[in-house]
């Protein structure tokens, strides 16, 4: 199963591989050595936890996703809803615009995905 679960650290290495990727597990450490100052027993740790999560995978080397930066933040979202807001969506939308003002294009946005949702359904 998909742990979503990642601190800063994680979510920072794990764009540097969705940026990357496919990329050997060497330059994988080397980047990490200039972007975050890390050696590399801490970048391979950190790859081993984020491969545990079933998030990457390490096969001969050549680190890959398992998944896309945009569907795991799609499910990051969905168990926020569902953690949070009891799996109401309106009431995530509620909570959120109670406090940030949505701009006209957010709007339009919001009510294209809401209708494009609709008519999948149908």
């Amino acid at each position: 199963m998909l742990n979503t679960n990642l601190g800063s650290i994680e979510a920072h290495f794990a764009d540097l591989i969705w940026q990357n990727e496919p990329i050997h597990s060497r330059e994988l450490a080397k980047l990490c050595a200039e972007e975050v100052n890390w050696k590399r027993p801490t970048a391979y740790n950190v790859l081993r936890k984020l491969c545990e999560k079933g998030i990457f995978q390490n096969n001969n080397g050549i680190v890959s996703s398992c998944i896309s930066r945009q569907e795991f933040y799609a499910i990051r979202g969905e168990h926020l809803v569902e953690e949070a807001f009891d799996g109401s969506l309106p009431a995530f939308v509620a909570a959120f615009t109670a406090r940030k003002k949505l701009s006209e294009r957010e709007i339009q946005e919001l009510t294209d995905i809401i209708h494009q949702g609709r008519s999948e359904c149908l």
